[in-house]
């Protein structure tokens, strides 16, 4: 692929209470890796020892942009039953973007049919413009039915480069997410590459997911990051 990813909308800060870095570290390693954009997606209010409504409230003090980088307000919601629903509370109506996910602190694994149901009810809130980490081997789900939704609703894929990493939590990533993109690919579905950074040093890493992307010779224009068009595509609304 000749070019190179312009924004990281998957990062972490103190806030989310596991993560090991501020807002500024992250806007300063933003600025070295040469993106046009950060997002800042904290975990919503159900993630434990996290953040709190009034946190996603205060994102209206946050400015537009930092020394050249934009500075988008996001939030990574939990999906929190299989009907779909997300814990993000009002406030998401407010964010640039939501990325939904299913994590173990909130959401225990289901049979594929039930956690497919969660992603695709999941998908349908208005705010929801990214499906995090599809790729984790605890959760089974149904590709084909997750990819055709996503074109339906418009939302992006998540190609996620910390799962591709050896610290990860998640299991059988390496081959689930060749899976994910092999099928994204044949219903032609928007990706997006993200760090999910939890320590400043990850902001903008996208290598792994992107040799995904090479492995399985995915179309370079549904890569939302290779374009400010595909931030603008991200930020639009349903």
């Amino acid at each position: 692929m000749s070019v190179k990813p312009l924004f990281d909308l998957h990062t972490h800060t103190i806030a989310s209470g596991h993560a090991f870095s501020t807002l500024l570290e992250n806007l300063t390693e933003a600025k070295k890796k040469g993106l046009i954009a950060l997002g800042t997606s904290d975990h919503s209010p159900g993630m434990p020892w996290g953040t709190n409504k009034m946190f996603f409230e205060n994102y209206k003090i946050l400015p537009s942009q930092v020394d050249g980088v934009r500075l988008l307000k996001g939030m990574e919601a939990n999906i929190i039953d299989y009907e779909g629903n997300i814990d993000g509370g009002i406030i998401m109506e407010e964010m640039d973007y939501v990325i939904v996910s299913l994590h173990s602190h909130c959401i225990h694994a289901g049979t594929r049919e039930e956690n497919t149901s969660a992603v695709l009810g999941a998908m349908q809130h208005s705010p929801v413009r990214i499906l995090g980490h599809l790729d984790d081997g605890r959760y089974p789900l149904d590709y084909d039915a997750i990819a055709e939704s996503a074109l339906k609703y418009g939302v992006a894929i998540e190609i996620n480069d910390s799962s591709l990493r050896p610290s990860t939590a998640r299991k059988d990533c390496v081959h689930l997410v060749h899976v994910l993109a092999e099928t994204a690919k044949k219903y032609k579905v928007p990706v997006v590459l993200n760090s999910d950074a939890h320590i400043w040093c990850n902001v903008g890493r996208l290598d792994a997911a992107e040799q995904v992307l090479k492995d399985v010779d995915y179309p370079e224009e549904l890569i939302l990051n290779y374009s400010e068009q595909g931030l603008q595509w991200i930020l639009g609304k349903k």
